[in-house]
């Protein structure tokens, strides 16, 4: 982890953390992450026997959830 790694939460009992800079330009949206079977294939893995991979999607947010959150939408362009 760098010094300007953000701490999101846990993920079984894992933290999970993400760049300071990625975390800025994605605080519009919710973060997705599934464990799925597998390597590669625009997956992250953390190499192991297990034969797991992490696969991350987003969604935006809505403007209700935005407003909830305390953040502004970001601007067109």
């Amino acid at each position: 982890m760098g010094a300007g790694d953000v701490y999101l939460g846990d993920i079984s009992s894992c933290p999970f953390y993400m760049g300071g800079a990625q975390c800025e330009y994605g605080k519009h949206t919710q973060l997705i992450i599934d464990v799925i079977d597998g390597h590669g294939g625009g997956t992250l893995s953390l190499e192991g026997p297990e034969g797991k991979a992490f696969h991350t999607r987003s969604r935006v947010f809505t403007d209700d959830e935005l407003a909830e959150l305390g953040i502004a939408r970001p601007a067109a362009g």
